[in-house]
């Protein structure tokens, strides 16, 4: 009788303690939820970068530098419904970012212009590291938006920069002096250095 109710008693127990384990993984499954689904919101209202050439050169770039277009392209497609289509995006950013040291028009093709490229790759990249994560930081990813935002601000003013300076014409003698500062085209100075023939006779 005794062991009838030691039975009982651990089948009951038993039953009371996966109910408890049951409502537990419950409560846990809403709460991820709930979070995961913060984190969705916050990041959706945050994605939102500036998509449009903000400068005439800029827009006129569109036109001639191809990967430059496809960049700004895929920035103004804007993810939806979920976590997973966030991350899909910033995988084709980086690639399309990654893109931007190809065929740079020879007017940009400068060192100002390549360090902002290379600013720009570094933050998309970023942005994909950090929204592939298991844990996804909401704030890094907006934060990372909003830095990516003024990089490109920045790459389209150097870019202006460039084509303004380009036009202010330049002054008589001007051209002969940036010529003469070129050092791959300056002379050197001091006495030339003439070839030793090895073959000729030697004075002792």
């Amino acid at each position: 009788m005794n062991n009838k109710l030691t039975l009982l008693f651990l089948v009951l127990l038993m039953q009371f303690s996966c109910k408890n384990d049951n409502e537990q993984r419950l409560a846990d499954n809403l709460r991820d939820a709930k979070k995961k689904e913060l984190i969705f919101t916050t990041i959706n209202k945050g994605w939102n970068f500036h998509d449009t050439p903000i400068n005439s050169t800029s827009e006129a770039t569109l036109a001639t530098w191809t990967e430059w277009r496809a960049f700004m392209d895929e920035l103004s497609i804007k993810p939806k419904k979920t976590i997973g289509a966030f991350q899909k995006k910033a995988k084709a950013l980086s690639a399309k970012a990654m893109a931007l040291n190809n065929n740079i028009p020879s007017q940009f093709d400068t060192p100002q212009i390549r360090s902002r490229i290379a600013t720009l790759i570094t933050q998309v990249q970023m942005l994909d590291l950090y929204i592939n994560l298991d844990k996804v930081s909401d704030k890094k990813v907006t934060k990372l938006v909003s830095e990516i935002n003024i990089g490109l601000v920045s790459l389209q003013r150097q870019m202006d920069k460039i084509v303004e300076k380009s036009k202010i014409p330049l002054e008589v003698g001007e051209s002969e002096l940036l010529m003469m500062l070129d050092t791959t085209r300056a002379i050197q100075s001091g006495n030339p250095v003439i070839p030793v023939n090895p073959n000729a006779p030697r004075i002792e």
